[in-house]
């Protein structure tokens, strides 16, 4: 039973073949949620999620397309976060590595979209880079939240992560944690509280070992789930499951998939 709570299957590296892709990932996955970057992507995630019953999609404007969202942007997620197979709002936060979008409308439109989050009762998905401080002054700032969110592809350290559990978020770790390298992130995946932790791929990127330098894809979730539970001393199976368990209380998915409602 495994769950990629973040992937990007719309991504150009995946145009040639896609629907082979999927057809792998359907074969090892319960559930994927694929996470829209601006309102182009998150329509496409929402017709993928259409297609396939075992898809489901996050919609939201990441801190990088800030810049770039229309006036009506909040109504027009509105609109989408009314579709069935949409389960949350994301991916939306602040990166200070890149800043491709000035700070300050990265911090206005990260603040609006978790506001629409509240007002809509609907989880929320969290990218964070070099921005820990700002991210958690907002998120202390806007809380308490009805529904939870989780921090994606979590890169900080293990005091940030205490702090945005207690604010009740989830912490979602993704194929960094299988570098050699990743000496914070694998004590983090050993400290995090087990029903606090998700896995994902955020394919294309972020590829795990042993397939490191090649384009990443939802199937490679298990060697995320393989490498936690080593350091963990558990199972992978028991590891597949509770993360699984944790992904579809946190979005309010089926408890299977295959009617896709």
């Amino acid at each position: 039973m495994l769950i990629d709570s973040h992937a990007h299957l719309d991504n150009e590296r995946f145009k040639a073949d896609q629907a082979q892709v999927i057809a792998r990932c359907s074969e090892e996955l319960t559930a994927l949620i694929n996470v829209g970057y601006d309102l182009a992507s998150s329509r496409r995630s929402i017709e993928l999620a259409e297609k396939h019953p075992f898809i489901y999609a996050a919609v939201g404007v990441h801190p990088h397309d800030a810049k770039g969202a229309p006036e009506d942007y909040l109504q027009q997620l509105r609109e989408l976060v009314a579709h069935p197979k949409v389960v949350a709002i994301g991916e939306i936060g602040l990166d200070y590595y890149y800043d491709l979008s000035p700070r300050d409308v990265q911090q206005k439109v990260f603040r609006q979209q978790l506001r629409l989050a509240k007002e809509l009762e609907i989880p929320f998905v969290i990218h964070n880079r070099d921005a820990h401080g700002d991210i958690l002054q907002v998120l202390r700032e806007e809380a308490p939240y009805p529904a939870p969110g989780v921090m994606h592809c979590f890169s900080a350290s293990w005091e940030v992560a205490q702090e945005c559990m207690k604010l009740g978020l989830y912490i979602s770790l993704a194929g960094p944690v299988t570098f050699a390298n990743a000496g914070k992130l694998k004590d983090i995946a050993v400290k995090v509280p087990l029903n606090r932790l998700l896995v994902e791929t955020d394919c294309p990127y972020l590829t795990p070992a042993p397939h490191r330098g090649k384009r990443n894809e939802p199937a490679y979730v298990r060697h995320v789930v393989e490498h936690i539970a080593r350091l963990r001393g558990m199972s992978p199976r028991e590891l597949a499951e509770i993360t699984a368990a944790n992904t579809i209380n946190l979005f309010n998915l089926p408890n299977s998939s295959g009617d896709g409602s």
